[in-house]
């Protein structure tokens, strides 16, 4: 909940669908993208667009893309110019590089001596300033301020070793891999291919689905053909739309995804040998928690991360409970292993967000009191463990303390369910700046009483990682024992967020 109040957010998502077999398809594929992004909507809600193409030699491009939520762009007068269409990518924004405006929307076209292509891109890159000036050295003019013009404008540069007659688009994804080490996932739409790539240190996340036709003669037996790929920042996109989680794109995988099926074109390796980095929030609070990283939901790690802070700060009370909602299945895992019961003494009310309505103030001055209502039956003369998901600057999580206290709760202890954040992030999260957080100020000394709690206690990094390992490793486990194969079980995390341990040195 704090991270939602302080508008700590992801940059975007990304979706992308493909069908299989014969073309012209019947796979309504702008429908399909749309209903993706949909379920991408918590990764970015500024802007969204769609571009789509037939697929033929000469393809033709079809774009569509709009400020506001996924709903609010796409009509179905706008669905039905995209649709004579055999694939297409889409994407749905948060700005943390590049302005808020129709001209940052992705995805981008450019013309190439190849064709068109489309790119959309979720991440941020840590060498963008140093790019910018390489490309604009090179002539290169550059239309908007977002860094994903920069990696459509990589794209298009042809490599010393290709040929004029053709594209080798593997090296040309190659060099820009080679130009940047991360943050970035990427959807590159060119004729009749996706190319879904993720960067080798993984920071962003990217994984592929299977489309399965399902039985018109009324028994919704799904059948064993494959209608069509999709392609998505998180899984949890999936359901919607009928297909099932196939696999994740690898940390440096280049993987084509063509009507013919998904193949593997290269593994780009590390620098230095340098471990993975997958962004730790993701799991913490970006991410949907029916959306599976790694081999795990992410469900599981936010209860295991429960389980853990009950490990580490116990403390005596009646009952625990959550500031809704983001941090319920840690409250769970708390409960759980301290034995207490989960009560719910907060309700949210779901329609108070951003208004063209602006309050007088006294309704500003009521603030908690709108947005969630009281169970005061629940607690009233009863101690209260409250898990949230952080504490950032801590002007969030007071009022809500005061608004328990005042309807009787006889104490209140806050338990977080993740370390402080100390640090910037400079790979695609929007966190305040660190003379803003609440863990770099003299308060944090005395949290509790700056807050008005009985007692503040964060989940360690330790404890964090550790939630966040021992899925991985069991998934792992299961595998070798499928395979017959012996594979480490180490997995890095990016965490310079919390410890300013950054994967990649930072290029200004």
């Amino acid at each position: 909940m704090e991270f939602e109040e302080l508008g700590i957010r992801e940059e975007c998502g990304v979706f992308g669908c493909i069908a299989a077999g014969r073309w012209p398809t019947q796979l309504d594929v702008p429908h399909v993208i749309t209903l993706g992004l949909v379920g991408l909507q918590h990764r970015g809600q500024e802007s969204a667009g769609i571009v789509t193409s037939d697929g033929s030699s000469v393809p033709t491009y079809r774009m569509h893309k709009g400020m506001g939520l996924v709903n609010h762009v796409f009509s179905e007068d706008s669905l039905k110019k995209l649709h004579v269409s055999n694939l297409g990518i889409g994407h749905t924004r948060y700005s943390t590089s590049g302005n808020s405006a129709l001209e940052n929307c992705q995805p981008f076209v450019v013309e190439t001596l190849h064709g068109k292509i489309a790119v959309a891109h979720n991440g941020e890159l840590v060498n963008a300033a140093q790019l910018k000036r390489k490309v604009m050295r090179h002539g290169v003019g550059l239309s908007t301020s977002s860094d994903s013009e920069l990696i459509t404008q990589l794209l298009a540069f042809t490599p010393p070793m290709e040929e004029d007659h053709t594209a080798n688009w593997i090296a040309r994804i190659r060099n820009l891999m080679n130009e940047t080490p991360t943050s970035y996932s990427l959807l590159v739409m060119h004729n009749d291919v996706v190319y879904a790539i993720r960067d080798p240190y993984g920071n962003r996340p990217l994984c592929i689905g299977r489309l399965i036709p399902v039985n018109n003669e009324g028994k919704g037996k799904r059948l064993a053909e494959t209608e069509g790929w999709v392609v998505s920042s998180e899984s949890c996109s999936f359901l919607s739309i009928g297909a099932e989680y196939y696999r994740e794109v690898l940390p440096g995988e280049i993987v084509k995804i063509s009507r013919d099926g998904v193949q593997t074109l290269d593994i780009v390796p590390r620098t230095n040998g340098d471990p993975s980095a997958f962004c730790i929030f993701e799991y913490v609070y970006f991410a949907r928690p029916d959306s599976i990283f790694e081999g795990q939901m992410v469900y599981s790690v936010r209860r295991r991360c429960g389980q853990q802070l009950a490990i580490e700060a116990r403390v005596e009370a009646d009952l625990v409970s959550t500031v809704p909602e983001s941090a319920t299945p840690a409250a769970l895992g708390y409960a759980e292993k301290c034995g207490l019961q989960y009560v719910e003494v907060l309700c949210k009310n779901r329609y108070v967000g951003r208004t063209f309505i602006q309050p007088n103030m006294r309704l500003r001055q009521l603030g908690v009191a709108k947005k969630f209502g009281v169970l005061s039956d629940n607690f009233v003369g009863k101690r209260v463990v409250l898990i949230d998901d952080s504490i950032v600057r801590g002007n969030t999580i007071s009022p809500i303390i005061k608004l328990l206290r005042d309807s009787g709760a006889k104490e209140v202890h806050i338990r977080v369910a993740s370390p402080p954040i100390k640090y910037p992030c400079y790979m695609g999260i929007n966190i305040p700046t660190k003379e803003e957080l609440i863990a770099n100020k003299p308060e944090f000394n005395d949290l509790a009483g700056y807050i008005g709690a009985d007692s503040v206690v964060y989940l360690s990094v330790e404890g964090l990682t550790s939630a966040v390992r021992e899925g991985i490793k069991a998934f792992k486990d299961e595998q070798n024992g499928i395979n017959g194969k012996t594979r480490s079980s180490s997995q890095g995390h990016c965490t310079a967020c919390l410890t300013g341990e950054y994967p990649v040195k930072l290029e200004w």
